[in-house]
């Protein structure tokens, strides 16, 4: 739910910071999950000013420019240099400084900085609207009537602001707090100050009144109350800008001036209205009843529907359905652009009625949202008057009867008996009676009576009320539910912990358990198909070159029992080969391994060090032979899949990658992450195949265990699915044969950072036809906008910088 502050102080006036109020609301419940900042104009022109031109002439080397001085407020005027036709000495004129990022109205927004054009020195830049943001007219720059002083900011002039805006996660039982009359009413009880209802009108018609829709509730368990207003000379149009901007602000599109009013009232009130079309209307005449099973039913959005005996429905006279009653508006009776007469409702439904209508229909609307919750009944008519002030200021709209309103049984507030002494038991501390009392008067929770209340500065004693909770608090039945609002406005924080309190810990404490993540990547791998082997920590010296650079770090076993056993293996490779070798002799030729094993190392300063590692193995076939297609070998790109997954399950997707450095794989790659090399792969080297008797290519990744558990990251980043399609482009870039993919791909991510979804390449191609030391990369780019689709427009100007920057830092050809 969102709540702009702008709305909010409309309703209570404070100066609070957004920042103070969402903490205060968070604490009392109503968490805010985020606050966004809302400009009227991107940028908020900030750094851009009001000027006057002092002098104007024509500058020497460009007919079309003049060379103006003007006054910004500072102790020495700017020279800029200015290319609109207007421009004149004595103008009042809005000045784009040194440093400002401008937002145009059209193309891509642009820094203001100290230039010579011409040959002259430009410190700024006179602005035009379109320039700035404010409109589209660029026939030459604005000239301002204005007593402000010299250096005022633009945004002051132009009367522009910005709006924080609320992300509320509300939860189901605070339907009280759904609007930001709600949320106003919160923040008096936190704050401590009055907040007021919006201006309302009268509902007294004029003398010519007529008569009026006539209203049947035939279900009144489905629908208590019900109330409408007649409107006529209705003047269907677009809302006022600041009626669009309230709506904007809280992500609502307007439509017209009618539902717009409706949609405002709603967010403002949190009492959900509709808006019938009163001509619509067979006979006058309105039914609050069930519908028929298997009816059908088009409503708003086009849709035919097949309703059932359990709906409720506001019907025309004959029985006709206009509308799904707390759900969604019919296409026959809504608001269009010829209506005149309007029949505007403004009803209580029973929550279950509504939220199983709902459901059963797969209708989320910001009604239904609110009438599943339960709204306040007595908001009821008071929406009604909110709406007809609007719609007379916003549509010219007329009263043209006396209100409709059925409220046969009126809904009571729920008594409920509250003891002061139960109160100290349940918050853990003494409240004195003042405070609670003010409390619930804030709350709108009424003192009917008061028993033993005898006064006391340290305990309530036997002290006893009896309370009126008002309707709109539908969570609040019982004095447990009394309390915990109480304790809520009195702050959760201001419960001083005692030295006996204990405590215990659900969550899970940051440090990662290793066992926990080997096991969860141990089951990662084998759910990819691999099986886990285990190999001898001892291995043989003869494996390692003598004199050379591993030989002088071997860890020798003093006492060994065995030749081949007489070191402490440095790496996992040739034990992990040994396995290999041991399953292709029994005719096991299709492998997928992996091992968590200690690797031991001599420092040059004889300590000893011990590692853990993570190794995979891959050879053989990748996927075996069926009749659907021949079996495919296992590649390079196989295993770095799989290690690129299983990093990315440790919280460290998108490894920077490198060519490899490591004594026993002949190419390959090292990944790196925050620059920390932590896994190398690629293909075993001949050599040590050879050494090790493996008849068959073997690809190998070896990655740092125990750097992977230290910086191991727990979090899940989840994205909104985008509303907007994806469109992909090809491009065939001709590079020299040094020239990577991934130096490619980082080129492109740094060129497009918005639009670029993803980066790859589907094809390579080396020949005589593109000349010596060449390769081609067939490469594909995926764009999408998550605010709109994308336009040709759009897509052309990304793939244009695209190539621009492949042949200026790749020394790229585009093949067309």
């Amino acid at each position: 739910m969102k709540i702009s502050l702008d709305w909010l102080r409309t309703l209570l006036p404070t100066d609070k910071p957004a920042v103070e109020i969402g903490q205060l609301l968070t604490g009392s419940g109503l968490e805010v999950e985020g606050i966004e900042e809302l400009e009227n104009v991107p940028g908020g022109l900030r750094g851009v000013v009001l000027g006057t031109v002092l002098t104007c002439e024509r500058h020497p080397d460009a007919d079309k420019l003049s060379l103006t001085t003007v006054d910004v407020g500072d102790a020495t005027p700017r020279q800029i240099v200015c290319g609109a036709p207007n421009v004149a000495a004595g103008q009042r004129v809005v000045v784009a400084l040194e440093g400002a990022m401008l937002y145009p109205s059209e193309g891509e927004p642009f820094k203001i900085k100290k230039s010579k054009i011409r040959g002259a020195a430009s410190e700024g830049m006179i602005c035009a609207e379109d320039e700035i943001g404010l409109g589209s007219s660029h026939a030459g720059i604005m000239v301002l009537t204005t007593d402000l002083p010299n250096g005022s900011p633009a945004a002051d002039y132009f009367g522009l602001g910005s709006d924080s805006v609320f992300e509320i996660g509300l939860t189901p039982n605070r339907a009280d707090a759904a609007s930001h009359f709600g949320v106003a009413r919160e923040l008096r009880a936190l704050l401590q100050q009055p907040c007021r209802l919006p201006a309302l009108a009268h509902l007294t018609p004029g003398e010519n009144a007529k008569a009026n829709v006539s209203v049947t509730v035939e279900d009144a368990e489905a629908c208590p109350r019900y109330a409408g207003l007649l409107l006529e000379n209705v003047q269907v149009g677009a809302s006022p800008e600041w009626l669009q901007r309230r709506l904007r602000s809280i992500g609502l599109s307007p439509i017209n001036n009618v539902v717009d009013v409706t949609n405002f009232v709603l967010h403002e009130l949190g009492q959900p209205l509709h808006a019938f079309d009163a001509d619509q209307i067979t006979d006058q005449g309105l039914r609050i009843k069930r519908a028929s099973e298997g009816e059908q039913f088009a409503t708003l959005d086009g849709v035919t529907r097949t309703l059932r005996a359990a709906d409720l429905v506001i019907a025309d006279a004959k029985g006709q359905p206009l509308a799904l009653a707390g759900v969604f508006g019919g296409k026959t009776s809504g608001v269009s652009d010829a209506t005149t007469r309007v029949f505007l409702e403004s009803a209580y439904f029973n929550p279950a009625v509504v939220r199983r209508t709902a459901q059963t229909h797969q209708l989320k609307t910001d009604a239904s949202f609110r009438f599943e919750r339960g709204t306040d009944p007595n908001m009821v008519v008071v929406a009604l008057q909110r709406a007809l002030e609007l719609l007379k200021e916003v549509a010219g709209a007329v009263l043209a009867a006396p209100l409709v309103d059925e409220y046969p049984a009126r809904i009571e507030h729920t008594p409920v008996r509250l003891r002061l002494r139960r109160v100290e038991q349940l918050v853990g501390q003494f409240i004195s009676p003042e405070r609670i009392r003010q409390i619930l008067t804030d709350l709108d929770i009424l003192i009917t009576e008061e028993i033993n209340n005898q006064q006391s500065t340290t305990s309530n004693q036997q002290a006893e009320w009896l309370l009126a909770v008002p309707p709109h608090k539908v969570d609040v039945t019982r004095e447990v539910d009394v309390i915990e609002e109480i304790l809520r406005i009195y702050g959760y924080n201001h419960v001083a912990l005692r030295p006996h309190n204990a405590s215990s810990f659900l969550a899970k404490f940051p440090n990662p358990d290793p066992e926990v993540l080997r096991q969860n990547t141990a089951r990662l791998l084998s759910g990819q198909g691999y099986s886990e082997i285990i190999t001898n920590s001892l291995t043989n010296s003869q494996y390692f070159e003598k004199g050379g650079e591993q030989d002088k770090t071997l860890v020798p076993i003093l006492n060994f029992n065995s030749a081949e056993l007489n070191v402490m293996r440095p790496t996992v490779l040739h034990s992990a080969l040994e396995v290999v070798r041991h399953n292709l002799n029994r005719r096991q030729r299709d492998l997928k391994l992996y091992e968590f094993g200690k690797t031991y190392h001599r420092a040059a300063d004889g300590k000893y060090q011990e590692k853990n590692r993570l190794v995979l193995l891959l050879t053989g076939n990748a996927t075996a032979e069926t009749w659907q297609h021949p079996a495919a070998k296992a590649t390079f790109h196989d295993l770095a899949g799989a290690v690129q997954q299983l990093l990315a399950s440790l919280g460290h997707a998108g490894p920077a990658p490198q060519p490899v450095q490591h004594p026993y794989l002949a190419g390959g790659l090292t990944l790196l992450v925050q620059n920390q090399p932590v896994a190398q792969l690629g293909a075993v080297s001949a050599s040590v195949l050879k050494q090790l008797d493996v008849s068959q290519p073997v690809w190998y990744a070896e990655l740092d265990w125990d750097w992977l558990v230290k910086k191991y990251k727990n979090k899940l980043v989840a994205r909104e699915l985008s509303k907007f399609p994806e469109v992909r482009r090809d491009l065939s870039v001709v590079v020299d044969r040094g020239v990577t993919f991934e130096q490619l791909r980082q080129i492109a991510v740094r060129a497009e950072k918005k639009l670029l979804q993803s980066v790859n390449v589907f094809d390579t191609y080396e020949g005589p036809n593109l000349g010596e030391g060449k390769k081609s990369y067939s490469v594909s780019f995926l764009l999408q906008d998550p605010t709109q689709t994308l336009t040709d427009q759009a897509i052309d100007a990304v793939m244009q910088r695209l190539i621009a920057q492949f042949e200026q830092q790749a020394g790229a050809i585009i093949r067309r």
